[in-house]
């Protein structure tokens, strides 16, 4: 009868669990609408903003803004990004694991490598492990764009005073909820913005710009940087929420497997047990008999 009763309590705590998945898999799939919303809606925004941005930019001097220099990449920082919490399958594992071999490339190569992680996973895990700067965590519940103009703003200048020669963005890029693609982007120097081969000027938008294109330029420079980690930022909320969602929905199935199988063996265990009892009274019955 221990036996059974220890099945009993393991169904049990099975069904908790069961019903903690359940809820955590509702509560994400409810985030990951409004987060998905907001993804889908940006992403036309960004690709249209970096055509302008393109099509300026190869009209100009690639030499006239500080944000395009080019140089000997002695010093390099690299933006990890990911979620504050965990429960979401392989999302942060993925990400880390891409960061971290980013980093040794980097340091194999002779450079010095500063991690500005944004995330809780990505502050805890890298604080022991390498130089980490301008960490920020607990941003995912509710953010805009001022949180990537925060994160620009910590960067940017000291691009500007060529205190690093390299910034990278690694983030999740969402393709579906089973899927997230670890993405590396380079911000600073600014990569292919004027610097495309074989451009035919003649097939370009013709944009009117004003003020002039240098001024402009200057301004959308600096948007280009907070527009690409805004992107990440949504990207990455959409991608959690969804890896979520889809780790929840795995382990409520398992749940139920657990609790078919403890619930066959605790079938099996009082059959046994009844049969045994059976056994029992057969068994001094006859002896009576005989007596």
């Amino acid at each position: 009868m221990a036996a059974l009763k220890d099945i009993k309590r393991k169904v049990a705590a099975v069904q908790k669990t069961k019903q903690i998945t359940k809820a955590m898999n509702m509560v994400a799939a409810s985030k990951f609408k409004s987060a998905q919303v907001r993804m889908e809606n940006f992403r036309p925004y960004a690709a249209e903003f970096m055509n302008v941005l393109n099509s300026l930019a190869l009209r100009v001097d690639s030499n006239s803004h500080p944000l395009l220099a080019v140089r000997d990449a002695k010093k390099v920082r690299v933006i990890c990004m990911t979620s504050d919490r965990g429960l979401c399958g392989g999302f942060n594992a993925n990400i880390i694991k891409t960061t971290e071999r980013f980093v040794k490339a980097q340091i194999s190569a002779g450079h010095e490598v500063v991690v500005v992680p944004v995330g809780r996973k990505a502050r805890d895990y890298f604080r022991k492990k390498q130089s980490i700067m301008y960490a920020r965590t607990d941003v995912f519940g509710k953010f805009d764009m001022t949180l990537a103009s925060d994160i620009a703003g910590d960067l940017i200048p000291d691009f500007e005073k060529e205190e690093f020669d390299e910034l990278h963005l690694i983030y999740n890029q969402f393709v579906n909820v089973s899927v997230q693609r670890p993405t590396a982007v380079r911000l600073f120097p600014l990569p292919t913005i004027g610097q495309a081969e074989e451009v035919d000027m003649d097939k370009q938008t013709d944009y009117v710009y004003e003020p002039d294109d240098e001024v402009l330029l200057d301004k959308l420079l600096h948007m280009y940087v907070r527009v690409l980690i805004y992107r990440a930022l949504v990207e990455t909320s959409a991608g959690e929420n969804g890896a979520r969602m889809a780790a929840m929905d795995n382990a409520t199935r398992n749940c139920e497997e657990l609790i078919g199988s403890l619930t066959l063996k605790y079938n099996k265990a009082r059959q046994a047990a009844i049969t045994a009892e059976l056994m029992d009274i057969v068994g001094g019955t006859e002896a009576l008999a005989k007596g």
